[in-house]
């Protein structure tokens, strides 16, 4: 399955992983250094939880910390990955409530884990568009550049999923 979709021209993030919120982190995979080399963004124990949208043997996290993987496309989703994103964003608000440091990640750290994180934003009391801008203040301008995923976000993943199933089943 194809999960990057390279046509939006992004820029490689700055950081391997940016604070959202205290306890939530959205990261990514890759990551370009002030020296603009492109590393590796591994994760060890940093984290208490760490959910993986995209994943790449070698990036971690150690065998000791819980690891969610659950990879989903950077397109339009159906509605059964509309749900599993709806399950993790729970999972990872959870989480949060319960005092322990959560990373979502993808490939960049732009796309899919701004839908999982901006849903759990949600869930943890915020509208749309105040989750929107707090993951593009603190992660990138970049992030959710997916307009599709914004557009679930507006919209509303219970509504989403909802409609994603009307187009599978006709």
């Amino acid at each position: 399955m194809k999960t990057r979709q390279k046509d939006r021209d992004a820029p490689e993030p700055q950081a391997p992983w940016d604070e959202v919120r205290p306890g939530l982190w959205m990261g990514g995979h890759v990551w370009v250094s002030p020296q603009g080399q492109t590393q590796a963004a591994v994760v060890d124990v940093e984290f208490d939880l760490v959910v993986s949208l995209y994943s790449r043997e070698g990036h971690g996290p150690h065998p000791s910390v819980e690891h969610l993987v659950n990879e989903i496309p950077d397109s339009p989703l159906t509605a059964v990955q509309l749900y599993a994103v709806q399950q993790l964003a729970t999972t990872v608000a959870g989480a949060v409530r319960g005092n322990r440091t959560v990373l979502v990640r993808c490939h960049s750290g732009y796309n899919r884990s701004g839908l999982v994180v901006a849903q759990a934003l949600i869930e943890l009391g915020e509208d749309a568009a105040a989750a929107i801008d707090l993951i593009r203040r603190n992660r990138s301008p970049w992030a959710l550049n997916n307009r599709t995923f914004e557009q679930y976000l507006t919209t509303g993943l219970d509504i989403a999923c909802l409609l994603a199933g009307l187009e599978t089943s006709a």
